[in-house]
Order: structure tokens, then C-alpha cells, then sequence
């Protein structure tokens, strides 16, 4: 049996809105998905180290359906798979009341995830929940703009700050800038990254208790949150130009 809100949390934690296609692969009770944006925006990984189903590679066509399925259950879920021929055809999840049919693809029709040279790292940030909370308001109060620039620079006091500034680039600019002390090995960089799909990484693993950010000088932050079972990270590109 797992619990309805963990199942949530690691399916929003790769779906990230964008993510339909993936395959699990389940091993000795540990559940493993690699994925990667349609746009190839982001790639990563997401695990949970006490997943109750057998040894199984389970290829998730259609990952909305799958999360309206298992929202309309309660509590503590069974999870079961079926075969046919020796292949897995179907996911079935029961709590108390019910009995839900999901029906598995053809490892085919998933997409392969390309892989990324992790480069050395300029920018290490350590995200408090509190970081996390105020980067997501940031970017809501700010919700028709997904200009989003990274700078380091630094800050009264003269320590090294990373600062993330929310605003549009056009016009009379309407802009947020938010600061967190970090270890910090280059001054002055400005990388323009997409503010949407960096709110929605963020405000997915909102139940991790924070986590931490790092960055290249060449354009690729990167994310890792860890909690007592799931553990998830994320690369992602840089927006092509974006002037403030």
C-alpha cells in the first residue's frame, strides 16, 4: 500500500504540466523516471525509495489521465499490475471504494531522454522552504511575464548574493528582484531563464522542505530536493535572449 499523496507528488514532480510520456521502472521496491520536455527545456530524474509494486518497466503514455485517476481516490492505495502475453498491459489502483483501470502503452511510443555533460558549477545555493514560498509569489505576482534573469552580484553588506529578477523586458518594466546568499565563484553574471517552468519546478516540490540550486556560466541551472523517500532533480537551459 502507498499513500494517494505521495503517488501524487511523484507523478506532479516529472509531469511538471508538459511531461505526458514516461516510463517507470520499478526495482527491488524502488521506482525510477527519467524525463524530458517536449521543448527539450528541462531534463530529469525522479525516485522513490519504497514503491510497492514488482520489478516492472511500465511505459506512462498518457501521464493526465493517470493523475485524474488517482485523484479521485482516498487514503492509502493498492497497486497492482496485469500481463498479457508477459507483457504489462494495465495499472490497476484500488483504495476502500474503488477500483481504477489504467491502461499502459507500447514502450515504443515513449520518447528516449537525452542526457546532460553536468558542468561546473559557479553559483550553489542552498533553498530554505522560505526561498522556495517567496521565489513562487514572485513569479505569480508577476504571472503574464516568464522573463526570469539570474544575476550575481553583490549586496550592501558587500557578501555575494544571487539575485532572481522577475520582470518584463519591454515598456515601463514591471520587475521583483529576489536575493539569497550562496557560494558564489562568479561575479556578474545575467542569464535569462523561463520563469513559468522554473515556478513550476519550484512549487512542485514545495513538499521537500527546500533544496538546492546551482548554476553554470553557460546557461544551465540546475535543482535537487531530497526528502525521507523521494528524491528529484532537474537541468535546464537557458532562455535564448531576453533583454531588461
Amino acid at each position: 500500500m502507498i499513500n494517494k499523496t505521495i503517488v501524487q507528488s511523484i507523478i506532479s514532480k516529472y509531469y511538471l504540466n508538459t511531461n505526458e510520456s514516461v516510463k517507470w521502472i520499478i526495482e527491488n521496491n524502488k521506482l525510477e523516471v527519467d524525463f524530458m520536455s517536449p521543448t527539450r527545456e528541462v531534463i530529469g530524474k525522479v525516485s522513490c525509495n519504497n514503491f510497492p509494486l514488482e520489478d516492472s518497466k511500465l511505459a506512462i503514455y498518457d501521464t493526465k489521465k493517470l493523475t485524474s485517476l488517482v485523484s479521485i481516490c482516498n487514503g492509502d492505495l493498492l497497486l497492482e499490475l496485469e500481463k498479457t502475453n508477459q507483457v504489462f498491459t494495465k495499472l490497476k489502483l484500488s483504495d476502500l471504494n474503488f477500483n481504477l483501470t489504467y491502461a499502459l502503452s507500447d514502450h515504443l511510443l515513449i520518447g528516449k531522454v537525452g542526457t546532460v555533460n553536468i558542468p561546473e558549477w559557479v553559483v550553489e545555493l542552498d533553498l530554505t522552504p522560505d526561498d522556495v514560498e517567496n521565489l513562487i509569489k514572485a513569479k505569480s505576482a508577476l504571472s503574464g511575464v516568464d522573463n526570469m534573469l539570474v544575476t550575481t552580484t553583490k549586496n550592501l553588506d558587500g557578501e555575494d548574493v544571487c539575485e532572481f529578477v522577475f520582470g518584463d523586458e519591454s515598456g515601463h518594466n514591471n520587475k521583483i528582484t529576489y536575493q539569497i546568499l550562496g557560494n558564489i565563484k562568479e561575479e556578474g553574471l545575467k542569464i535569462p531563464f523561463n520563469s513559468d517552468m522554473f515556478k513550476t519546478i519550484l512549487h512542485s516540490n514545495k513538499d521537500m522542505g527546500g533544496g538546492k540550486l546551482t548554476l553554470s556560466s553557460m546557461g544551465l541551472i540546475g535543482f535537487k530536493f531530497e526528502s525521507e523517500d523521494i528524491n528529484s532533480e532537474y537541468y535546464m537551459l537557458r532562455k535564448a535572449e531576453t533583454e531588461f
